[in-house]
């Protein structure tokens, strides 16, 4: 018995020897994992850092270019107070868009999705504009606790929170994505058109109509400190619900079936990301009107450099949307025309050719593959 112990130490010595693959091949691979997992958070860092150095070169050149210069002495704080209230707000929209769409195309599984296709982008806009109508209807003291420049983004608001309703009462019937897709996209359709008639009837007053005309394509120049206070806490939850949220957008990539079998409440997923987007839209559309292409190029040009993590994609997202909208607006101010350019018109002319490049990109980079 004595000589039972050396024998099986050298019987274990022996069964070590003839395995050494498998113990490397297990050691590399959890050295493979810890190194890829080491690499994209040093990839998705120096993202993060390009961004945020991008983004503050442009509300540099946001705050000290435009009509008007901010070196004068009696002017310039004006300006620069004025730029910085146009800065903040094209910030804060692009960055709710943003993130709309990535909550939007991570719900849909579909990196086409935008947020207007839930149907709240076209609420808010058909409450912006009521509120437009109804304040220009109502005398000055016929709501005396409610400031005059803040009926227009409660409007919004409220316009936002009908489309919502009506979508969530028809999803607790019909709890399929495909019907929500549709439902949102049939809601988008009659907001629209009811909000062309609240245009034409608005058509009797041209200073009425220019300021819905304005609205509806895009404008963050009458956004004041009141506007920000009001949406800088939409946005900031819909951007910290986004990013907690995350997680199970990542397993509802691989399908619905798959995520509930993995634990996920894919009804309850589904309710809170289109509470939440709605939220995001409504408080952009306060702010900018009508502005497109950002929820759906700025996700869509994000994914090659941080990946498909929602928890990368999201803060990512809110630079990246936010830089983006308030280079537009600087576009828009610099352009040597002797009105202004509506932001919505400058985003869609960047937006839509940018986006078409991104695709067919990735569409090539799939096919070579």
């Amino acid at each position: 018995m004595r000589r039972a112990g050396p024998l099986f130490a050298n019987a274990d010595t022996h069964q070590a020897a003839r395995n050494p693959s498998e113990q490397t091949d297990a050691r590399g691979s959890m050295h493979t994992n810890t190194t890829g997992q080491a690499h994209r958070l040093r990839g998705s860092t120096r993202v993060y850092g390009a961004l945020a150095l991008l983004g503050c070169a442009v509300l540099w050149l946001a705050l000290n270019i435009g009509r008007g210069h901010s070196d004068d002495a009696t002017l310039g704080p004006v300006f620069v107070r004025l730029r910085g209230l146009r800065v903040g707000a094209a910030f804060l929209a692009g960055s709710a868009l943003a993130v709309g769409g990535v909550m939007v195309q991570g719900l849909f599984r579909n990196p086409l999705a935008s947020p207007s296709v839930i149907g709240t982008t076209a609420g808010a806009s058909l409450g912006g504009r009521l509120a437009i109508l109804l304040q220009a209807t109502l005398s000055a003291n016929a709501l005396p606790h409610l400031a005059p420049e803040m009926i227009q983004p409660l409007g919004c608001l409220v316009g936002a929170l009908c489309a919502l309703v009506l979508l969530l009462a028809v999803h607790k019937r019909q709890d399929e994505l495909v019907v929500l897709l549709l439902i949102g996209f049939l809601l988008s359709a009659m907001f629209l058109a009811l909000g062309g008639l609240v245009t034409s009837i608005a058509q009797e007053r041209w200073e009425l109509a220019r300021a819905m005309i304005a609205f509806a394509l895009g404008d963050v120049s009458g956004a004041g400190i009141r506007h920000l206070a009001m949406a800088l806490p939409l946005v900031l939850a819909g951007v910290l619900a986004a990013f907690l949220w995350g997680g199970q957008l990542d397993l509802m990539l691989s399908g619905e079936d798959e995520a509930q079998t993995l634990g996920i409440e894919v009804r309850t997923l589904r309710l809170y990301c289109v509470v939440w987007t709605g939220v995001l839209t409504a408080a952009a559309v306060s702010l900018s009107g009508n502005v497109g292409f950002v929820g759906l190029v700025v996700p869509h040009a994000l994914r090659p450099w941080v990946g498909v993590s929602h928890r990368r994609l999201v803060p990512a997202a809110a630079l990246l949307g936010g830089t983006f909208v308030v280079a537009c607006d600087l576009v828009a101010r610099a352009l040597p025309t002797q009105s202004e350019m509506p932001l919505g018109v400058v985003t869609g002319l960047i937006g839509a050719p940018l986006f078409l490049t991104l695709l067919l990109r990735s569409r090539r980079e799939e096919y070579d593959a």
